[in-house]
């Protein structure tokens, strides 16, 4: 088996904002298996500024993998505790190269398009104009849950844009999760908890940056709506940290990012730890590409989770790989009909 890494560039359509900046491009990189003439594609789905493996010897630890590729699956994961976007690379990169077809890893009801994945539609960060827009785009479009980033504009802009959902759409009628990305000064959190209670929303992910323990955990216990940790999850990498994690702080969810976390076994190590401490959770992918979204979406569907999950990001880009992935009416299909552009994979 001969093993080989990638480096490609996703250039975004238009610039997205979170918390933390303005993105115009984002790096990803490739993990392609050969064997007996198949190949087999895993993305590593890093993300910097963010990702625990966001480190200077990432590119030297993914040539080790594969130098390394005959030590197999389990062991290489093992091996890369601290590099989780490569471990999912890893992962999605055997299985590509053990299905019928490199994209096909999952085969199930979604796959041969009986059914679908509910999603939320993602509100980015931008002028008040440019969000109300995006909402109103979504809405347009079927969304039944809106994701809209905060903490990035004067706090009552963004209540203005909450409000302006409410006054068309109950909280039965559209379901609304706001993501701080850890904006929230440790002093302000409770307070602006409340004020956004009046909008009756689901839940708030990461409202206060991440490491600070006590204060989340007082959070969580005094929040009038559901806290969900997303960015408190990442560089916590033992199950035994994952456990102590989640029994100091409580959260009300956690939200799962396969890039981030370990691929497709460190998410269920959390899964488990969650359902044990009935702690809710759902999916979300990282800014993958449409290859990676793939194999996070085709594993999500057979998780049978009824909440709406985090995988509607395939269209931002210019440079995407063409791919069955469609989103229609507020829904992740796999559209058999359509097929996956193999040019990337037949160039190397």
């Amino acid at each position: 088996m001969k093993a080989s890494y990638h480096k490609y560039m996703l250039e975004f359509k238009v610039p997205s904002g979170t918390s933390r900046g303005i993105m115009t491009e984002k790096e990803t990189w490739f993990i392609v298996l050969e064997k007996k003439g198949k190949k087999g594609i895993g993305e590593c789905g890093i993300l910097r500024g963010l990702s625990a493996d966001d480190r200077d010897d990432y590119e030297e630890k993914l040539k080790w993998t594969c130098e390394n590729i005959h030590l197999g699956e389990t062991a290489l994961w093992e091996s890369l505790l601290e590099f989780p976007s490569i471990q999912f690379g890893v992962e999605m990169a055997f299985l590509s190269l053990n299905s019928e077809t490199p994209y096909l890893l999952f085969p199930s009801e979604f796959t041969n398009t009986s059914k679908s994945i509910d999603i939320n539609g993602l509100v980015w960060m931008g002028e008040p104009a440019f969000m109300k827009q995006q909402i109103e785009d979504k809405l347009a479009q079927g969304f039944k849950c809106i994701k809209l980033k905060i903490g990035a504009i004067d706090f009552d802009k963004e209540l203005e844009l909450l409000q302006f959902i409410r006054s068309h759409f109950t909280s039965d009628q559209i379901e609304i999760r706001v993501d701080a990305n850890g904006a929230f000064d440790l002093s302000e959190a409770l307070n602006k908890l409340n004020q956004l209670n009046k909008f009756e929303l689901h839940s708030i992910e990461q409202p206060v940056r991440k490491g600070n323990i006590q204060a989340m955990a007082d959070l969580c216990k005094e929040t009038p709506f559901p806290i969900a940790l997303d960015e408190e999850l990442i560089g916590i990498f033992s199950f035994e940290e994952k456990e102590e994690l989640l029994q100091k702080i409580k959260p009300q969810y956690i939200i799962l990012k396969p890039s981030f976390v370990g691929g497709y076994r460190g998410t269920k190590e959390w899964i488990l730890l969650a359902e044990k401490y009935k702690i809710g959770w759902w999916i979300t992918s990282a800014l993958e590409s449409n290859i990676g979204l793939n194999a996070i979406a085709q594993w999500t569907f057979l998780l049978n989770s009824k909440m709406p999950q985090g995988l509607g990001t395939g269209a931002l880009y210019t440079n995407n790989f063409d791919c069955p992935l469609k989103v229609l009416n507020g829904q992740l299909w796999y559209e058999t009909s359509e097929k996956w552009d193999s040019s990337f994979l037949d160039k190397i």
